[in-house]
């Protein structure tokens, strides 16, 4: 699929740089990278509660409102889950 995104021109040239140096594409080079940051948050998002979660978390007044929203946390988690699984 293809995409349009800005990047500053120095993060460009040296992404450039170092996908010759590796002798890959820029496009490869990228690619890696974002998979890299997915695999990145996918690990971050199991070892704990996803940031927005902690940050509700700290302003939830009860016990029972921290435990409904870890549950609504969880089906966001199950939908994207399926998704990922169509694609």
């Amino acid at each position: 699929m293809k995409t349009t995104i800005e990047i500053p021109d120095k993060t460009l040239r040296r992404a450039e740089s170092l996908a010759a140096d590796q002798g890959i594409t820029l496009t490869e080079l990228v690619t890696e990278a974002v998979e890299d940051k997915l695999r990145h948050s996918a690990k971050t998002a199991e070892a704990g509660e996803s940031s927005w979660l902690k940050l509700y978390g700290a302003f939830a007044k009860s016990a029972e409102m921290r435990a409904e929203t870890r549950q609504i946390q969880k089906l966001i988690d199950a939908e994207f889950e399926r998704i990922d699984e169509r694609n």
